[in-house]
This record gives structure tokens, C-alpha cells and sequence, in this order.
């Protein structure tokens, strides 16, 4: 049935017109949705622009969105889609996904424009390979850190100088407008809700140390949402699965395995992190501390070094909460009432960094779809698709 659907999903994208291939969107999984869904939106209904949404995933939200602007495709990963990715006639592609070209997913033979979106606050040199970002033409960047490393990175490999847009990160603004909506207070819960919610990998939260962690904090009161990664649930089921099993019956254990949701990052008052960037989003967008779990770093690129710029999930650190070590686990219950105490101060702290690290706060949406349709016109003006 993959094949079947992956063979018919590559004719439909090869019988489009080229006004459908000016503006195509290609995403790996249906957990990337809640990245595109706004910029799909501000193309369709503010900018009147037709776009072709492609996906890997059979269960993508995308491809139940009904526009007359809008065509969505599945395309499941295997042999079509990479004769897809290898052969693609497209003006401009927009995606999150990391080291086109260094895989089994290549350019396309033809002149494609290649937009790459981050999704999140991290730095580009140490978690990801040295070479995951050469590929793109464009790359969205978060705030002047991914600028800096960036250029750094042309500089040093001798790369192309590519457009580098200066974009901003619309799920710290959803976070913000969320938490202004639900109009939160300083003062925290009763008792205190805590969200574990860290990176994957062997090396991480769940797969070291997550067991103990989330007894601790259940024997001390604290009411504790598990929030695994995706690809935590994939890679590393049988742990989450026993996690479950052993406090899955406690009145304080919650669950959650949807990342895109904002309701338990709202409702909580602390995060316990280790190296996910998905901590700057939270200091950031709801002003609430972080607990840091010093487990060894997640280093994709043993060369990081050589650019000579702290990366940002080591800077931030320092002052969004707290580390702990992982031997030290106990002194979280009384690192947790310290941090909480002092949460109006790490508030005002948050509002001043915010615009220091991330762009366009309120406006990426609006500025980052104008600049998808420039960059589609000019290459289509040039011959294109």
C-alpha cells in the first residue's frame, strides 16, 4: 500500500501546472505541521498565493486542510520520493529538514530554490553535523546567533554566501500570545506542576535517568507531566513504555506525547530539561525557569569548536534556571521552591533578553511568507519550474 500510494502520490505532483510547483512545502512528518500551518495560511489567505504542501506522512494534518489555494500530496519515504527529491521541478522548496544532500534525499537535478525553516532556538554547530545546513539557498534563521554561525560556517568551508533572512520564531510568539490569552500569574500551582520534557537519545533524560527523576518528584508532591520527544516514542518505546507502567497509576503522573500541543507547557511552572532547545522556547515565550539535567551533551559535530562561538543552548543556561547534576539528583526539590520564589525577577530578566536573541517578535509570519514569494518570483522570472 506505501508504494502503491507513494508511486500515485509522485504522478499527481508531475502532472501539476507550474504555477502549483512555484511555492512547494515539504514536510517528513505530520509532527512538523504546527510550523508550516501559519505560513501556508498567511500565503494562501494574505497573500492569495497558491502552495503545494508534500508529505511523508500519511497521518499529516496537512493533508485534511481544505483551500482553493492549497494542493496536498503524500509522497511516503522510499523509492518515489527520493526519484521525487532527485528529480523535482519546483521554484522554491520550504522545509525543516536537516542535511539535504548528505543522505538518502538530494537536490533535485533541476534549478530548485531550497528554503530551509528552523524550528527551533538552537544553535547550528554543535547538536547538528558541521555540514547539515551547506545544501539550502535560504535558511530562515531564528535570531542573530544562527547569522553569526552561519557566515562563520561559509567562511570556513568555503562556502557560497547564501540569504540568510532574518525570520524570528513563530512558536515563541504562539507561546506568547497563549500565555497572554490565559493571562497567567506569577504565583504557581498548588501543588507545583513540573514538565519533563527533554531531548532523545541515548543520552538523555529518559534514557538515563528518567525513572528516578520522575519518583523524586512525584515522593516530593509536585504533580509531574512526562512530555517524551517524537523521536524519543520511536526510537526508545520501551522505556517510555515502562516509565508508564510504574507511575501510570499515580495521582499526579500525566502524560503526554503530543509536541506540538501548548497546554501542559501553559499549565506547568518549571521544565526539567537536558539539552533540548526546547528550553530557550520556554524560558523565552512563558517566562518560567528551567532545571537543566547536566547529562553529557548531545554533539553531532566533533568540530563545533572550530567556530569559536558558544552555542546558545551552553549560553542560555547559565541563565534560565539551574544545572544539576545527575548524580545530584535529589537537590532538584530544593532547587525547584528556590526558582519559584524568585519568578517574578525571572520574568523581567526573560523580557529583556527576548528581543536580543529572537527576530521579528509578533511579525515572522507576515515577513517570512513575503519573503517565500520573492524569492518564488525571482526564480520563476529566471525560467524556473
Amino acid at each position: 500500500m506505501g508504494i502503491l500510494q507513494a508511486w500515485s502520490g509522485w504522478r499527481k505532483y508531475r502532472k501539476l501546472p507550474a504555477h502549483w510547483r512555484n511555492i512547494v512545502v515539504y514536510s517528513e512528518s505530520g509532527q512538523d505541521w504546527h510550523y508550516f500551518e501559519p505560513l501556508v495560511e498567511e500565503l494562501n489567505v494574505g497573500l492569495q498565493k497558491e502552495v503545494t504542501y508534500i508529505t511523508s506522512d500519511a497521518a499529516d494534518p496537512g493533508l485534511s486542510r481544505q483551500h482553493g489555494l492549497f494542493k496536498a500530496i503524500c509522497i511516503p519515504a522510499g523509492f518515489f520520493l527520493t526519484l521525487y527529491f532527485n528529480m523535482q521541478r519546483a521554484d522554491v522548496v520550504v522545509l525543516t529538514m536537516m542535511d539535504l544532500d548528505n543522505l538518502q534525499l538530494k537536490k533535485s537535478i533541476n534549478p530548485v530554490h531550497y528554503i530551509y525553516l528552523f524550528h527551533a532556538l538552537g544553535s547550528t554547530h554543535m547538536v547538528d553535523h558541521a555540514n547539515s545546513y551547506d545544501a539550502y539557498d535560504s535558511l530562515f534563521c531564528v535570531g542573530p546567533h544562527h547569522v553569526a554561525e552561519l557566515r562563520k560556517r561559509e567562511s570556513i568551508a568555503g562556502l557560497p554566501i547564501r540569504n540568510l533572512f532574518a525570520y524570528g520564531h513563530p512558536r515563541l510568539e504562539n507561546l506568547l500570545a497563549a500565555a497572554a490569552a490565559q493571562k497567567q500569574e506569577v504565583v504557581c500551582s498548588d501543588p507545583p506542576v513540573v514538565l519533563l520534557a527533554p531531548t532523545w537519545g541515548n543520552d538523555s533524560i529518559f534514557n538515563t535517568c528518567g525513572d528516578e527523576l520522575t519518583g523524586l518528584l512525584l515522593d516530593a508532591g509536585y504533580h509531574v507531566i512526562v512530555r517524551p520527544h517524537y523521536q524519543t516514542l520511536a526510537l526508545s518505546a520501551g522505556v517510555i513504555q515502562e516509565l508508564k507502567a510504574k507511575y501510570g497509576g499515580h495521582a499526579n503522573f500525566e502524560f503526554q506525547d503530543r509536541m506540538g500541543e501548548t497546554a501542559t507547557l501553559l499549565r506547568s511552572d518549571v521544565l526539567i530539561c537536558d539539552w533540548s532547545a526546547m528550553a530557550i522556547e520556554y524560558a523565552l515565550g512563558l517566562e518560567k525557569p528551567v532545571v537543566f539535567i547536566d547529562l553529557p551533551r548531545r554533539v553531532r559535530n566533533p568540530d563545533w569548536q572550530v567556530l569559536e562561538i558558544e552555542p546558545l543552548e551552553v549560553s542560555f543556561r547559565k541563565i534560565a534556571g539551574a544545572t544539576v547534576a545527575p548524580q545530584n539528583l535529589a537537590e532538584i526539590t530544593q532547587i525547584i521552591p528556590r526558582l519559584l520564589e524568585n519568578r517574578q525577577e525571572f520574568r523581567l530578566a526573560m523580557q529583556a533578553l527576548r528581543p536580543q536573541v529572537v527576530f521579528n517578535i509578533g511579525n515572522s509570519i507576515k515577513l517570512g511568507a513575503r519573503e517565500i514569494v520573492r524569492l518564488a518570483n525571482t526564480v520563476a522570472a529566471h525560467g524556473g519550474a
